[in-house]
């Protein structure tokens, strides 16, 4: 009986992933990552451990707590406080996944002797012609293969994803045929460690007033427009909450952290035909040469539904994308993510140029 390790995040996901897995056959040990602690001591949302516990019981499976708070700070918290700092718009989850808990999974599989971990994402693993594994769309609206694709070979090799081919109704379904106590939980929506919504707070905390004071509003050319809140207050393409008004609709198009600027545009100027993007990871391929292209087709954000381009090698970390159609607001910060034409991701890399 082959061993696997479920990340239970307390939710209803990775709640039928235990289940899905257990009536397979598989001897299942849920495992519960405690990511941070809030200023009262409590364990974040995205660890509900009290939930994991039940759920746990209820399937009749182990189950354990590893703690991989200082991993969280460093590869989430941490950078995601620099990047809004930076006037970028990071992805903490993105980066979670892989270096937090992935890796977390993967080490209390090897301390338990587990062959496989397993989580409740809405995608595929699938093992290519040429022996490399590569994460598959799910068919439904649901997909989140986005937010798998820095995962490693070794971390994809030994991954199940039991949820590929199913819609959240007939997980919830499942669910609640079994009496798993979760069924009808809300999904979680924001980010897991900015306990109101405010991830603007969360950040002005950490780095203090004086880094995140206000500035200018400018046009393309520099022109004073206004004054801003803080580089910190803004993305890409944002509308609402600018505290500015001209009678038509204004866009931030840039934001320029060494001179406190936030720059703003008619909405046709956010749309870009090239995008750069560095910190690259590659899964279908091994790599991709200097001074080669490849057809793709690429997603400049989670909800992005993609669009047709050529992927170019420029130097080592640097790759740069030709669309077919120009995109709207591909934002610094943001991952960049290349799938063929099977809906397997090719890699991806962090938006650096629009």
């Amino acid at each position: 009986m082959a061993k696997v390790i479920v990340g239970l995040s307390g939710g209803v996901d990775s709640a039928v992933c235990a289940y899905l897995l257990k009536e397979q056959g598989y001897e299942v040990i849920g495992v519960t990552l405690r990511t941070w602690l809030n200023a009262e001591n409590e364990v974040c949302k995205c660890c509900e451990i009290e939930d994991a516990r039940r759920i746990a019981m209820k399937l009749g499976i182990a189950y354990h707590i590893h703690n991989v708070g200082a991993d969280f700070c460093k590869y989430v918290t941490a950078p995601f406080v620099e990047e809004y700092k930076s006037g970028r718009t990071p992805s903490p989850c993105v980066e979670c996944n892989r270096y937090v808990k992935f890796a977390g999974m993967q080490y209390v599989a090897g301390l338990l002797g587990a062959e496989y971990i397993a989580t409740g994402h809405y995608a595929k693993v699938v093992r290519l012609d040429n022996g490399r594994y590569a994460v598959q769309c799910s068919p439904t609206s649901k997909d989140q293969a986005y937010m798998l694709y820095k995962l490693s070979q070794e971390q994809l090799s030994g991954l199940i994803l039991p949820l590929g081919d199913f819609t959240k109704d007939e997980v919830r379904k499942i669910a609640a045929d079994a009496g798993i106590p979760v069924a009808e939980k809300p999904d979680s929506q924001e980010i897991c460690f900015v306990e109101d919504g405010c991830y603007a707070q969360y950040v002005r905390e950490r780095i203090g007033e004086d880094e995140c004071g206000p500035g200018n509003f400018v046009d393309e050319e520099g022109n004073v427009l206004g004054r801003h809140k803080g580089i910190i207050h803004y993305t890409i393409g944002q509308r609402k909450g600018l505290g500015i008004a001209f009678g038509h609709p204004v866009y931030v198009k840039e934001i320029r952290p060494e001179t406190n600027e936030v720059v703003l545009s008619e909405e046709e100027k956010l749309f870009s035909k090239e995008v750069i993007c560095g910190d690259l990871n590659f899964q279908s391929i091994p790599d991709l040469e200097i001074g080669v292209e490849m057809p793709a087709k690429v997603k400049v954000r989670y909800r992005h539904s993609g669009t047709k381009a050529f992927i170019r090698r420029e130097e080592a970390n640097l790759l740069r994308i030709l669309f077919e159609e120009p995109v709207r607001a591909a934002t610094p910060g943001q991952s960049a993510v290349f799938y063929d034409d099977n809906h397997c991701v090719i890699g991806g890399g962090v938006i650096r140029k629009a």
